[in-house]
C-alpha cells in the first residue's frame, strides 16, 4: 500500500470511527481489514495529527485548576467544587456531595478509616453517601474522642456509626473526650481499657477523613466542649498557629506548633496523623483560607476537596 493510499484509508477509517460512531469490528468487516489493522490506523491517525482529541470540561468542573493544585502541592488528587463559598449551608452540602462520591469509588476492602468526629463538612459527606456494596473487613475509627456535651456527642458517634453502616463495616468508638482537662487526666483516660483498645486502631489507619479548623473553633466543636479555652487559643496564635487538624495545631507553613496542650488530646497523635498514607480533607470557605493553606503546605493532606474560590486562593 502506497503512502498516499494508506493516508486515504486512514482518513476514511478515522472519519467512520470518530465522526460516524462506527465500532472497530464493523469498520474491519466493511472495509475488509483486520481489527488489528483498524486499531493501528486509528493510532497512526492520532500520531500524524489527522485526528486530534480534545476533552472539554463539563460545566461546573475545573480540571485545569485541579491539575495545578496537584502539581503545586503534590496532592494525589484535588477536587474543586462549583459552589457559593459565602453560603455555609450550600458550601457544606456541595463539598460533602463531591467527597461522598470520591469515597464511594475509592474505598477498598480492608481499609481502616479514621474519621475526625467534630467536622461539619465530614457530617455532610457521610449524609451524602450512598451504601457501598462489596466491601469486606472495613473498620471506621473515631480519630479523636467523641465524648462531650450530650447533643454534640451524638454528632460524633453518628459520623462513625453511619459511615460504618454505609460501607458494611465495623465502628470503633473512642469513649473519651477529645480534649481532657489536663495532661494527667488525658493519661488516665488513655489507660482506661476501653479507650486503650480503641487507641490501638489508630496506627492501622489507611484512610484519614479530616476537616481543617481555624484557631477559632467551629460552632460544632465549641458546642461539644472539646475546644481549647479562649486564653489558650490566644497563646497558640502568639506561637504562630493558623489552624488545626484533629486538635493538633500548625503554623502558616504547616509546621507543628509545639505546646503542652497536645498532651491533653485523647486521640490520634500528630505523628500518627502524618503517617497515614491517604488523608482526605474536606474544607472550604474564605474564613478557612489561611488554615487550609497551612495544612496543604505542610503535607498534612493528600487529597483535598474544596471550593473554587479557595483553590484559586491557594494558587494566588
Amino acid at each position: 500500500m502506497s503512502a498516499r493510499e494508506e493516508l486515504r484509508i486512514m482518513t476514511h477509517v478515522a472519519r467512520m470511527y470518530y465522526s460516524e460512531g462506527v465500532r472497530q469490528p464493523e469498520i474491519a468487516a466493511l472495509l475488509d481489514l483486520s481489527q488489528a489493522k483498524v486499531s493501528r490506523l486509528l493510532k497512526k491517525a492520532q500520531q500524524q495529527g489527522i485526528v486530534r482529541i480534545t476533552v472539554h470540561a463539563a460545566p461546573g468542573t475545573y480540571p485545569a485548576l485541579e491539575q495545578r493544585l496537584q502539581e503545586t502541592y503534590g496532592f494525589k488528587l484535588a477536587l474543586v467544587v462549583d459552589t457559593d463559598p459565602d453560603d455555609e449551608k450550600s458550601l457544606m452540602a456541595d463539598l460533602g456531595a463531591a467527597a461522598a462520591y470520591y469515597l464511594q469509588t475509592t474505598l477498598r476492602s480492608g481499609d481502616v478509616i479514621g474519621i475526625s468526629p467534630w467536622s461539619a463538612s465530614l457530617l455532610a459527606t457521610v449524609e451524602a453517601m450512598e451504601p457501598v456494596a462489596g466491601l469486606k473487613d472495613v473498620t471506621i475509627v473515631q480519630a479523636v474522642g467523641g465524648v462531650g456535651d450530650p447533643a454534640a456527642a451524638a454528632h460524633a458517634s453518628r459520623l462513625a456509626g453511619q459511615l460504618a453502616q454505609l460501607v458494611g463495616g465495623q465502628a470503633v468508638y473512642l469513649p473519651a473526650p477529645g480534649l481532657a482537662g489536663s495532661a494527667e487526666s488525658a493519661r488516665v483516660l488513655r489507660e482506661d481499657p476501653f479507650v486503650a483498645a480503641a487507641l490501638t486502631h489508630l496506627d492501622r489507619i489507611t484512610v484519614g477523613l479530616v476537616g481543617i479548623g481555624e484557631v477559632t473553633p467551629s460552632s460544632t466543636l465549641a458546642r461539644s466542649g472539646n475546644a481549647y479555652p479562649a486564653e489558650e487559643l490566644a497563646s497558640l496564635e502568639k506561637l504562630g498557629a493558623v489552624g488545626d487538624v484533629c486538635l493538633h495545631f500548625f503554623d502558616a507553613e504547616g509546621r507543628a506548633v509545639p505546646s503542652e496542650l497536645d498532651e491533653r488530646v485523647v486521640g490520634i497523635s500528630a505523628q500518627q496523623l502524618r503517617a497515614v498514607r491517604r488523608t482526605v480533607a474536606v474544607a472550604g470557605g474564605q474564613r478557612k483560607h489561611e488554615a487550609i493553606r497551612g495544612a496543604v503546605r505542610g503535607g498534612l493532606v493528600h487529597t483535598l476537596v474544596t471550593d473554587r474560590a479557595t483553590a484559586e486562593a491557594l494558587l494566588g
